[in-house]
Protein backbone atom coordinates (compact mmCIF):
# COMPACT_ATOMS: atom_id res chain seq x y z
CA UNK A 1 0.00 0.00 0.00
CA UNK A 2 0.69 3.22 -1.09
CA UNK A 3 -0.57 6.61 0.80
CA UNK A 4 0.38 9.62 -1.29
CA UNK A 5 2.14 12.85 0.35
CA UNK A 6 1.47 16.30 -0.41
CA UNK A 7 4.39 17.79 1.33
CA UNK A 8 6.87 15.22 0.89
CA UNK A 9 9.71 17.55 0.75
CA UNK A 10 11.08 19.42 4.18
CA UNK A 11 7.57 19.43 4.90
CA UNK A 12 7.40 22.97 2.48
CA UNK A 13 4.70 22.29 -0.23
CA UNK A 14 6.76 24.75 -2.33
CA UNK A 15 9.42 22.80 -2.30
CA UNK A 16 7.47 19.88 -2.84
CA UNK A 17 6.02 21.33 -5.96
CA UNK A 18 9.46 22.55 -7.42
CA UNK A 19 10.75 18.80 -7.02
CA UNK A 20 7.09 17.90 -8.42
CA UNK A 21 7.56 20.15 -11.15
CA UNK A 22 10.73 18.77 -12.24
CA UNK A 23 9.66 16.39 -15.01
CA UNK A 24 7.59 18.88 -16.33
CA UNK A 25 10.68 21.25 -16.95
CA UNK A 26 12.58 18.58 -18.55
CA UNK A 27 10.15 17.89 -21.36
CA UNK A 28 9.66 21.61 -22.10
CA UNK A 29 13.38 22.43 -22.13
CA UNK A 30 14.49 19.79 -23.65
CA UNK A 31 11.54 20.31 -26.24
CA UNK A 32 10.95 23.94 -26.45
CA UNK A 33 14.95 25.14 -25.37
CA UNK A 34 17.10 22.14 -26.82
CA UNK A 35 14.72 21.26 -29.46
CA UNK A 36 14.80 17.60 -28.72
CA UNK A 37 12.91 15.01 -30.84
CA UNK A 38 9.86 14.73 -29.16
CA UNK A 39 9.63 10.93 -28.27
CA UNK A 40 12.91 11.34 -26.86
CA UNK A 41 12.22 14.43 -24.71
CA UNK A 42 9.13 12.45 -23.63
CA UNK A 43 11.19 9.45 -22.44
CA UNK A 44 13.76 11.46 -20.28
CA UNK A 45 10.44 13.23 -18.59
CA UNK A 46 9.24 9.63 -17.83
CA UNK A 47 12.72 8.75 -16.01
CA UNK A 48 12.40 11.72 -14.27
CA UNK A 49 9.04 11.41 -12.87
CA UNK A 50 9.91 8.03 -11.73
CA UNK A 51 13.23 9.31 -10.05
CA UNK A 52 11.04 12.01 -8.48
CA UNK A 53 8.67 9.49 -7.64
CA UNK A 54 11.02 7.19 -6.25
CA UNK A 55 13.37 9.21 -4.21
CA UNK A 56 11.02 12.64 -2.96
CA UNK A 57 7.93 10.88 -2.07
CA UNK A 58 8.69 7.38 -1.62
CA UNK A 59 6.89 5.49 -3.64
CA UNK A 60 7.90 1.86 -3.66
CA UNK A 61 9.63 0.62 -7.41
CA UNK A 62 7.30 -2.09 -8.19
CA UNK A 63 4.24 0.48 -7.63
CA UNK A 64 6.16 3.01 -9.88
CA UNK A 65 6.56 0.78 -12.47
CA UNK A 66 3.09 -0.28 -12.95
CA UNK A 67 1.68 3.08 -12.75
CA UNK A 68 3.83 4.05 -15.56
CA UNK A 69 2.82 0.82 -17.63
CA UNK A 70 -0.76 1.22 -16.96
CA UNK A 71 -0.28 4.95 -18.46
CA UNK A 72 1.37 3.19 -21.90
CA UNK A 73 -1.04 0.94 -21.69
CA UNK A 74 -3.74 3.35 -21.91
CA UNK A 75 -1.74 5.12 -24.42
CA UNK A 76 -1.91 2.29 -26.83
CA UNK A 77 -5.63 1.66 -25.76
CA UNK A 78 -7.93 3.36 -26.77
CA UNK A 79 -5.89 6.31 -27.87
CA UNK A 80 -3.67 5.00 -30.41
CA UNK A 81 -6.08 2.55 -31.25
CA UNK A 82 -8.00 4.93 -32.81
CA UNK A 83 -5.19 7.27 -34.76
CA UNK A 84 -4.17 3.99 -36.20
CA UNK A 85 -7.17 2.88 -37.59
CA UNK A 86 -8.53 6.67 -37.99
CA UNK A 87 -4.92 6.98 -40.78
CA UNK A 88 -6.14 3.41 -41.80
CA UNK A 89 -9.00 4.96 -43.64
CA UNK A 90 -7.44 7.70 -45.09
CA UNK A 91 -4.22 6.26 -46.35
CA UNK A 92 -6.85 3.45 -47.97
CA UNK A 93 -8.52 6.57 -49.68
CA UNK A 94 -4.94 7.85 -50.87
CA UNK A 95 -4.31 4.64 -52.54
CA UNK A 96 -7.22 4.06 -54.40
CA UNK A 97 -6.82 7.68 -55.45
CA UNK A 98 -10.45 8.39 -53.67
CA UNK A 99 -8.51 11.35 -51.82
CA UNK A 100 -7.72 12.93 -55.07
CA UNK A 101 -11.61 12.72 -56.28
CA UNK A 102 -12.70 14.06 -53.17
CA UNK A 103 -10.33 17.40 -53.58
CA UNK A 104 -11.57 17.62 -57.16
CA UNK A 105 -15.08 17.77 -55.63
CA UNK A 106 -14.15 20.23 -53.70
CA UNK A 107 -12.42 22.71 -55.96
CA UNK A 108 -16.12 22.55 -58.39
CA UNK A 109 -17.97 23.52 -55.01
CA UNK A 110 -16.73 27.06 -55.52
CA UNK A 111 -13.92 28.85 -57.40
CA UNK A 112 -13.64 31.46 -54.43
CA UNK A 113 -10.51 30.96 -52.60
CA UNK A 114 -12.25 32.78 -49.44
CA UNK A 115 -14.74 30.33 -49.81
CA UNK A 116 -12.30 27.10 -50.74
CA UNK A 117 -10.80 27.72 -47.57
CA UNK A 118 -13.60 27.77 -45.53
CA UNK A 119 -14.25 24.47 -47.23
CA UNK A 120 -11.16 22.49 -47.05
CA UNK A 121 -9.24 24.34 -43.87
CA UNK A 122 -12.52 24.51 -41.50
CA UNK A 123 -15.03 22.00 -42.60
CA UNK A 124 -13.11 19.00 -44.26
CA UNK A 125 -10.14 19.90 -41.70
CA UNK A 126 -12.41 19.30 -38.75
CA UNK A 127 -13.93 16.12 -40.70
CA UNK A 128 -9.90 14.92 -40.76
CA UNK A 129 -8.98 16.01 -36.86
CA UNK A 130 -12.25 14.11 -35.91
CA UNK A 131 -10.93 11.36 -37.53
CA UNK A 132 -7.46 11.06 -36.83
CA UNK A 133 -5.72 14.14 -35.79
CA UNK A 134 -2.60 14.46 -34.39
CA UNK A 135 -1.18 16.85 -37.63
CA UNK A 136 -3.13 14.64 -39.90
CA UNK A 137 -5.73 17.99 -40.75
CA UNK A 138 -3.27 20.52 -41.23
CA UNK A 139 -0.47 18.32 -43.77
CA UNK A 140 -3.58 17.37 -45.71
CA UNK A 141 -5.65 20.33 -45.73
CA UNK A 142 -2.13 22.77 -46.42
CA UNK A 143 -1.89 20.41 -49.66
CA UNK A 144 -5.09 20.60 -50.52
CA UNK A 145 -5.10 24.35 -50.55
CA UNK A 146 -1.79 24.63 -52.39
CA UNK A 147 -3.29 22.39 -55.13
CA UNK A 148 -6.35 24.50 -55.46
CA UNK A 149 -3.96 27.20 -56.50
CA UNK A 150 -2.76 28.99 -53.00
CA UNK A 151 0.15 30.24 -52.29
CA UNK A 152 1.77 27.80 -50.42
CA UNK A 153 2.86 30.60 -47.37
CA UNK A 154 -0.71 31.57 -47.33
CA UNK A 155 -1.72 27.93 -47.33
CA UNK A 156 0.25 26.68 -44.18
CA UNK A 157 -0.92 29.93 -42.24
CA UNK A 158 -4.98 28.93 -43.24
CA UNK A 159 -4.30 25.62 -42.39
CA UNK A 160 -2.84 26.45 -38.89
CA UNK A 161 -5.48 28.82 -37.99
CA UNK A 162 -8.34 26.26 -39.47
CA UNK A 163 -7.08 23.64 -36.93
CA UNK A 164 -8.25 25.32 -33.90
CA UNK A 165 -12.26 24.64 -32.81
CA UNK A 166 -12.29 21.28 -33.56
CA UNK A 167 -9.26 19.79 -31.47
CA UNK A 168 -10.05 19.25 -28.63
CA UNK A 169 -12.61 16.84 -29.79
CA UNK A 170 -10.18 15.13 -32.42
CA UNK A 171 -9.29 11.92 -32.82
CA UNK A 172 -12.81 10.40 -31.93
CA UNK A 173 -12.92 12.50 -28.72
CA UNK A 174 -9.35 11.26 -27.82
CA UNK A 175 -8.48 14.41 -25.75
CA UNK A 176 -11.53 14.66 -23.36
CA UNK A 177 -11.60 11.04 -22.95
CA UNK A 178 -8.29 11.34 -21.83
CA UNK A 179 -8.70 14.25 -20.09
CA UNK A 180 -11.51 12.30 -17.96
CA UNK A 181 -9.04 9.35 -17.86
CA UNK A 182 -6.54 11.00 -15.36
CA UNK A 183 -9.25 13.30 -13.62
CA UNK A 184 -11.91 10.71 -12.88
CA UNK A 185 -14.38 12.93 -13.86
CA UNK A 186 -17.22 11.70 -15.84
CA UNK A 187 -16.24 11.93 -19.39
CA UNK A 188 -20.03 13.44 -20.30
CA UNK A 189 -19.29 15.70 -17.52
CA UNK A 190 -15.64 17.18 -19.14
CA UNK A 191 -17.01 16.77 -22.88
CA UNK A 192 -20.51 18.78 -21.98
CA UNK A 193 -18.33 21.87 -20.94
CA UNK A 194 -15.85 21.96 -23.61
CA UNK A 195 -19.03 22.05 -25.45
CA UNK A 196 -19.49 25.07 -23.80
CA UNK A 197 -16.50 26.73 -24.88
CA UNK A 198 -14.92 25.93 -27.93
CA UNK A 199 -18.26 26.16 -30.49
CA UNK A 200 -17.52 29.76 -29.31
CA UNK A 201 -14.46 30.35 -31.27
CA UNK A 202 -16.25 28.46 -34.05
CA UNK A 203 -18.07 31.43 -34.30
CA UNK A 204 -14.43 33.53 -34.85
CA UNK A 205 -12.40 31.09 -36.76
CA UNK A 206 -14.15 31.46 -40.31
CA UNK A 207 -14.42 35.00 -40.22
CA UNK A 208 -10.79 35.29 -39.48
CA UNK A 209 -9.53 33.13 -42.29
CA UNK A 210 -11.82 34.93 -45.06
CA UNK A 211 -9.52 37.51 -43.42
CA UNK A 212 -6.25 35.93 -43.85
CA UNK A 213 -7.36 35.00 -47.53
CA UNK A 214 -8.15 38.36 -48.70
CA UNK A 215 -8.23 40.81 -45.82
CA UNK A 216 -10.99 43.37 -44.96
CA UNK A 217 -12.41 43.22 -48.51
CA UNK A 218 -12.81 39.08 -47.97
CA UNK A 219 -14.10 39.87 -44.80
CA UNK A 220 -16.49 42.78 -46.01
CA UNK A 221 -17.62 40.37 -49.18
CA UNK A 222 -18.10 36.52 -47.57
CA UNK A 223 -18.69 37.64 -43.71
CA UNK A 224 -22.04 36.17 -44.56
CA UNK A 225 -21.06 32.82 -45.47
CA UNK A 226 -18.58 32.70 -42.69
CA UNK A 227 -20.75 33.41 -40.11
CA UNK A 228 -23.21 30.82 -41.03
CA UNK A 229 -20.23 28.14 -41.08
CA UNK A 230 -19.40 29.03 -38.07
CA UNK A 231 -22.76 29.69 -36.64
CA UNK A 232 -23.93 25.71 -38.12
CA UNK A 233 -20.59 24.46 -36.76
CA UNK A 234 -20.79 25.79 -33.11
CA UNK A 235 -23.93 24.88 -33.06
CA UNK A 236 -23.72 21.19 -34.10
CA UNK A 237 -20.56 20.66 -31.69
CA UNK A 238 -22.64 21.99 -28.57
CA UNK A 239 -25.43 19.87 -29.68
CA UNK A 240 -23.40 16.64 -30.51
CA UNK A 241 -20.83 17.34 -27.17
CA UNK A 242 -23.68 17.76 -25.00
CA UNK A 243 -26.50 15.28 -25.44
CA UNK A 244 -25.00 13.12 -28.50
CA UNK A 245 -21.05 11.96 -28.42
CA UNK A 246 -18.15 13.55 -27.89
CA UNK A 247 -16.63 11.19 -30.29
CA UNK A 248 -18.74 12.32 -33.03
CA UNK A 249 -19.35 15.81 -32.06
CA UNK A 250 -16.52 17.06 -34.81
CA UNK A 251 -18.09 14.82 -37.17
CA UNK A 252 -21.46 16.59 -37.02
CA UNK A 253 -19.63 19.72 -36.72
CA UNK A 254 -17.61 19.42 -39.79
CA UNK A 255 -20.85 18.22 -41.87
CA UNK A 256 -23.17 20.89 -40.41
CA UNK A 257 -20.57 23.35 -41.23
CA UNK A 258 -20.19 22.04 -45.07
CA UNK A 259 -23.71 21.79 -44.94
CA UNK A 260 -24.24 25.45 -44.78
CA UNK A 261 -22.27 26.75 -47.07
CA UNK A 262 -23.88 24.61 -49.64
CA UNK A 263 -27.32 25.76 -49.44
CA UNK A 264 -26.05 28.95 -48.98
CA UNK A 265 -26.38 30.61 -53.08
CA UNK A 266 -23.82 33.38 -52.24
CA UNK A 267 -21.06 30.99 -50.78
CA UNK A 268 -21.19 29.38 -54.39
CA UNK A 269 -21.21 32.25 -56.77
CA UNK A 270 -17.81 32.54 -58.59
CA UNK A 271 -15.09 35.36 -57.00
CA UNK A 272 -14.47 38.51 -58.38
CA UNK A 273 -11.04 38.12 -61.16
CA UNK A 274 -9.09 40.72 -58.94
CA UNK A 275 -9.86 38.19 -55.61
CA UNK A 276 -8.36 35.33 -57.85
CA UNK A 277 -5.36 36.88 -58.72
CA UNK A 278 -4.24 38.49 -55.56
CA UNK A 279 -5.10 35.92 -53.46
CA UNK A 280 -3.91 32.69 -55.64
CA UNK A 281 -0.46 33.23 -56.53
CA UNK A 282 0.83 29.68 -56.98
CA UNK A 283 0.03 27.28 -59.40
CA UNK A 284 -3.33 25.79 -60.09
CA UNK A 285 -3.37 22.32 -60.27
CA UNK A 286 -4.40 20.82 -64.29
CA UNK A 287 -6.57 17.89 -62.56
CA UNK A 288 -9.09 19.94 -61.37
CA UNK A 289 -10.65 20.28 -64.59
CA UNK A 290 -10.65 16.57 -64.84
CA UNK A 291 -14.57 15.12 -64.04
CA UNK A 292 -14.81 12.16 -62.47
CA UNK A 293 -17.62 9.60 -62.72
CA UNK A 294 -21.05 10.12 -60.30
CA UNK A 295 -20.35 6.88 -58.82
CA UNK A 296 -16.39 7.55 -58.08
CA UNK A 297 -17.77 10.90 -56.41
CA UNK A 298 -19.84 8.71 -54.26
CA UNK A 299 -17.29 5.72 -53.37
CA UNK A 300 -14.67 8.86 -52.32
CA UNK A 301 -16.89 10.50 -49.57
CA UNK A 302 -18.37 6.76 -48.41
CA UNK A 303 -15.15 6.48 -45.73
CA UNK A 304 -16.65 9.24 -44.25
CA UNK A 305 -20.25 8.61 -44.61
CA UNK A 306 -19.69 5.10 -43.20
CA UNK A 307 -17.77 6.25 -40.42
CA UNK A 308 -20.76 8.79 -39.13
CA UNK A 309 -23.25 5.46 -39.94
CA UNK A 310 -20.98 3.37 -37.65
CA UNK A 311 -20.76 5.78 -34.90
CA UNK A 312 -24.82 7.11 -35.10
CA UNK A 313 -25.76 3.33 -35.16
CA UNK A 314 -23.55 2.45 -31.83
CA UNK A 315 -25.24 5.46 -29.73
CA UNK A 316 -28.63 3.59 -30.35
CA UNK A 317 -29.36 2.88 -26.56
CA UNK A 318 -29.87 -1.09 -27.10
CA UNK A 319 -26.60 -0.89 -29.59
CA UNK A 320 -24.78 0.82 -26.83
CA UNK A 321 -25.98 -1.07 -24.28
CA UNK A 322 -24.81 -4.44 -26.10
CA UNK A 323 -21.30 -3.15 -27.24
CA UNK A 324 -20.74 -1.64 -23.58
CA UNK A 325 -21.39 -5.16 -22.16
CA UNK A 326 -18.00 -6.32 -23.85
CA UNK A 327 -16.72 -3.66 -21.65
CA UNK A 328 -13.73 -5.44 -18.76
CA UNK A 329 -12.59 -3.86 -15.35
CA UNK A 330 -10.29 -4.91 -13.48
CA UNK A 331 -7.65 -3.85 -10.98
CA UNK A 332 -4.60 -3.13 -12.17
CA UNK A 333 -2.24 -5.85 -10.91
CA UNK A 334 0.99 -4.48 -8.49
CA UNK A 335 -1.23 -0.73 -7.69
CA UNK A 336 -2.48 -0.24 -4.46
CA UNK A 337 -2.61 3.30 -3.72
CA UNK A 338 -4.53 6.11 -1.19
CA UNK A 339 -4.84 9.27 -1.46
CA UNK A 340 -3.79 11.50 1.15
CA UNK A 341 -7.00 11.06 2.77
CA UNK A 342 -6.92 7.52 2.85
CA UNK A 343 -9.23 6.81 0.01
CA UNK A 344 -8.11 4.21 -2.98
CA UNK A 345 -7.45 6.49 -6.16
CA UNK A 346 -9.36 5.46 -9.33
CA UNK A 347 -5.77 5.15 -10.81
CA UNK A 348 -6.24 1.28 -9.29
CA UNK A 349 -9.10 0.67 -11.16
CA UNK A 350 -8.13 -0.04 -15.15
CA UNK A 351 -10.82 -0.27 -18.05
CA UNK A 352 -10.56 -2.27 -20.99
CA UNK A 353 -13.68 -0.78 -23.77
CA UNK A 354 -12.92 -3.45 -26.31
CA UNK A 355 -15.71 -3.12 -28.83
CA UNK A 356 -17.43 0.18 -27.61
CA UNK A 357 -14.15 2.36 -28.28
CA UNK A 358 -14.13 4.29 -31.02
CA UNK A 359 -10.64 2.86 -32.64
CA UNK A 360 -12.94 -0.71 -32.88
CA UNK A 361 -15.55 1.56 -34.34
CA UNK A 362 -13.11 3.30 -36.89
CA UNK A 363 -11.70 -0.14 -37.91
CA UNK A 364 -15.04 -1.59 -38.22
CA UNK A 365 -15.76 1.66 -40.81
CA UNK A 366 -12.23 0.94 -42.10
CA UNK A 367 -13.27 -2.73 -43.15
CA UNK A 368 -16.66 -1.36 -44.65
CA UNK A 369 -14.13 1.36 -46.99
CA UNK A 370 -12.07 -1.65 -48.03
CA UNK A 371 -14.85 -3.09 -49.69
CA UNK A 372 -16.58 -0.24 -50.71
CA UNK A 373 -13.00 0.97 -52.42
CA UNK A 374 -12.56 -2.59 -54.05
CA UNK A 375 -9.02 -2.37 -51.79
CA UNK A 376 -7.97 -6.09 -51.51
CA UNK A 377 -7.08 -7.72 -47.82
CA UNK A 378 -3.67 -7.98 -48.52
CA UNK A 379 -3.48 -4.62 -49.63
CA UNK A 380 -5.58 -3.43 -46.43
CA UNK A 381 -3.73 -5.14 -44.34
CA UNK A 382 0.31 -3.92 -45.93
CA UNK A 383 -1.43 -0.15 -45.27
CA UNK A 384 -2.70 -1.28 -41.53
CA UNK A 385 1.17 -1.92 -40.95
CA UNK A 386 2.14 0.49 -43.16
CA UNK A 387 0.26 3.03 -40.85
CA UNK A 388 1.69 1.83 -37.83
CA UNK A 389 5.39 2.18 -38.98
CA UNK A 390 4.97 6.21 -40.16
CA UNK A 391 3.15 6.32 -36.44
CA UNK A 392 5.93 4.59 -34.84
CA UNK A 393 7.51 7.83 -33.33
CA UNK A 394 4.54 9.12 -32.55
CA UNK A 395 3.49 5.94 -30.30
CA UNK A 396 6.54 6.33 -28.45
CA UNK A 397 5.44 10.12 -27.78
CA UNK A 398 2.03 9.19 -26.66
CA UNK A 399 2.84 6.40 -24.46
CA UNK A 400 5.86 7.72 -22.83
CA UNK A 401 3.88 11.16 -21.95
CA UNK A 402 1.40 9.36 -20.66
CA UNK A 403 3.15 6.77 -18.52
CA UNK A 404 4.79 10.20 -17.00
CA UNK A 405 1.22 11.48 -16.41
CA UNK A 406 0.33 8.25 -14.40
CA UNK A 407 3.38 8.30 -12.20
CA UNK A 408 2.91 12.07 -11.57
CA UNK A 409 -0.74 11.51 -11.01
CA UNK A 410 -0.54 8.62 -8.86
CA UNK A 411 2.68 9.23 -6.96
CA UNK A 412 0.95 12.33 -5.71
CA UNK A 413 2.92 14.76 -7.62
CA UNK A 414 0.43 16.24 -9.45
CA UNK A 415 -1.75 16.87 -6.40
CA UNK A 416 1.08 18.87 -5.05
CA UNK A 417 1.57 20.80 -7.96
CA UNK A 418 -1.95 21.72 -7.85
CA UNK A 419 -2.44 22.89 -4.31
CA UNK A 420 0.33 24.82 -4.91
CA UNK A 421 -1.10 26.46 -8.24
CA UNK A 422 -4.30 27.07 -6.20
CA UNK A 423 -2.90 30.03 -4.05
CA UNK A 424 -4.24 31.83 -7.28
CA UNK A 425 -7.54 31.81 -6.27
CA UNK A 426 -10.23 33.14 -8.46
CA UNK A 427 -7.44 34.06 -10.76
CA UNK A 428 -6.95 30.26 -11.41
CA UNK A 429 -9.39 30.69 -13.63
CA UNK A 430 -8.08 33.30 -15.99
CA UNK A 431 -5.06 31.28 -15.92
CA UNK A 432 -5.77 27.82 -16.72
CA UNK A 433 -6.31 27.91 -20.20
CA UNK A 434 -3.07 29.17 -20.62
CA UNK A 435 -1.74 26.35 -18.86
CA UNK A 436 -3.36 24.15 -21.42
CA UNK A 437 -2.09 26.58 -24.29
CA UNK A 438 1.28 26.17 -22.99
CA UNK A 439 1.23 22.36 -23.41
CA UNK A 440 0.13 22.21 -26.45
CA UNK A 441 2.28 24.92 -27.81
CA UNK A 442 5.35 22.17 -26.42
CA UNK A 443 3.85 18.96 -27.06
CA UNK A 444 1.75 19.32 -30.10
CA UNK A 445 -1.19 17.30 -28.68
CA UNK A 446 -3.88 18.49 -26.97
CA UNK A 447 -4.45 14.82 -25.59
CA UNK A 448 -0.84 14.85 -24.45
CA UNK A 449 -1.35 18.33 -22.41
CA UNK A 450 -4.32 16.78 -20.46
CA UNK A 451 -2.42 14.01 -19.68
CA UNK A 452 -0.01 16.09 -18.33
CA UNK A 453 -1.93 18.88 -17.06
CA UNK A 454 -5.37 17.34 -16.58
CA UNK A 455 -5.20 16.70 -12.33
CA UNK A 456 -3.16 18.95 -11.85
CA UNK A 457 -5.75 21.62 -12.83
CA UNK A 458 -8.77 19.55 -11.21
CA UNK A 459 -6.34 19.28 -7.77
CA UNK A 460 -5.81 23.07 -8.46
CA UNK A 461 -9.84 23.23 -9.00
CA UNK A 462 -10.78 21.50 -5.60
CA UNK A 463 -8.34 23.52 -3.21
CA UNK A 464 -9.48 27.00 -4.56
CA UNK A 465 -13.43 26.17 -4.55
CA UNK A 466 -13.93 25.99 -8.31
CA UNK A 467 -15.46 23.86 -10.33
CA UNK A 468 -13.10 20.56 -11.23
CA UNK A 469 -15.38 20.10 -14.14
CA UNK A 470 -14.78 24.01 -15.43
CA UNK A 471 -10.79 23.87 -14.90
CA UNK A 472 -10.30 20.85 -16.68
CA UNK A 473 -12.19 21.14 -19.67
CA UNK A 474 -9.89 25.13 -19.86
CA UNK A 475 -6.91 22.60 -20.01
CA UNK A 476 -8.22 21.53 -23.33
CA UNK A 477 -9.68 24.39 -24.37
CA UNK A 478 -7.12 26.68 -24.01
CA UNK A 479 -5.25 23.98 -25.51
CA UNK A 480 -6.31 23.73 -29.08
CA UNK A 481 -5.30 27.45 -29.26
CA UNK A 482 -1.47 26.24 -28.90
CA UNK A 483 -1.60 23.83 -31.60
CA UNK A 484 -1.09 26.04 -34.45
CA UNK A 485 2.18 27.50 -32.68
CA UNK A 486 3.57 23.95 -31.68
CA UNK A 487 6.92 22.98 -32.99
CA UNK A 488 5.53 19.71 -34.33
CA UNK A 489 2.57 21.25 -36.34
CA UNK A 490 4.69 23.83 -38.07
CA UNK A 491 7.12 21.46 -38.92
CA UNK A 492 4.60 19.67 -40.78
CA UNK A 493 2.98 22.41 -42.82
CA UNK A 494 6.46 23.57 -44.36
CA UNK A 495 6.89 20.25 -45.33
CA UNK A 496 4.00 19.35 -46.53
CA UNK A 497 4.03 22.83 -48.39
CA UNK A 498 7.60 22.38 -49.37
CA UNK A 499 8.58 25.31 -46.97
CA UNK A 500 11.19 23.73 -44.80
CA UNK A 501 13.06 25.68 -43.00
CA UNK A 502 11.14 28.52 -42.30
CA UNK A 503 8.98 27.74 -39.40
CA UNK A 504 10.36 30.49 -38.19
CA UNK A 505 8.27 32.34 -40.57
CA UNK A 506 5.23 30.48 -39.73
CA UNK A 507 5.49 31.05 -36.39
CA UNK A 508 5.39 34.97 -36.40
CA UNK A 509 2.28 35.06 -38.98
CA UNK A 510 0.26 32.56 -36.46
CA UNK A 511 1.33 33.69 -32.63
CA UNK A 512 -0.75 36.86 -32.90
CA UNK A 513 -3.71 35.05 -33.36
CA UNK A 514 -2.95 32.06 -31.12
CA UNK A 515 -2.09 34.61 -28.16
CA UNK A 516 -5.38 36.68 -28.91
CA UNK A 517 -7.81 34.04 -29.20
CA UNK A 518 -6.34 32.27 -26.39
CA UNK A 519 -7.35 35.61 -24.35
CA UNK A 520 -10.72 35.44 -25.14
CA UNK A 521 -11.16 31.86 -24.13
CA UNK A 522 -9.48 33.06 -20.89
CA UNK A 523 -12.06 35.55 -20.61
CA UNK A 524 -15.06 32.85 -21.29
CA UNK A 525 -13.80 31.08 -18.64
CA UNK A 526 -13.08 33.52 -16.18
CA UNK A 527 -16.85 35.00 -17.11
CA UNK A 528 -17.58 31.08 -16.46
CA UNK A 529 -16.58 31.01 -12.99
CA UNK A 530 -18.54 33.64 -12.09
CA UNK A 531 -22.04 34.28 -11.95
CA UNK A 532 -21.37 36.99 -15.58
CA UNK A 533 -21.38 33.23 -18.05
CA UNK A 534 -22.39 31.19 -14.92
CA UNK A 535 -25.17 30.16 -16.23
CA UNK A 536 -23.67 29.22 -19.60
CA UNK A 537 -22.59 25.71 -17.42
CA UNK A 538 -24.76 22.58 -17.42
Amino acid sequence: MYVQEVEPVAGSLGLSALVAALPLLVVLVLLGGVRMKAHLAALLGLLAAALVALFAYGMPFGQTLSSAAQGAAFGVFPILWIVVNALWVYRMTVRTRHFDVLRRSFGRLSDDPRIQALVVAFCFGALLEALAGFGAPVAICSVMLVALGFDPVRAAVVALVANTAPVAFGAMGTPVVTLAQVTGLPLDSVASVVGRQTPLLALVVPLLLVALVDGRRGLRETWLPALACGVAFAAAQFAASNYVSAQLADIAAALAGAAALVALPRARRPAAEPVRVAVLTGVRSEDLDEEDPRPEVLRAYAPYALIVLVFSVAQIPAVKDWLAGATRTFDWPFLNVLNPHGEPVGGNVFTLPLVSTGGTLVLLAGLGTAAVLGVRARTAAEEWVATVHELRFAILTVTSVLALAYVMNLSGQAATIGQFVAAAGAGLAFLSPVLGWFGVAVTGSDTSANALFGALQVSAARESGLSPELLAAANSSGGVLGKMISPQNLTIACAAVGLAGREGDLLRKVLPWSAGLLLIMCLIVLGQSSPVLGWMLP
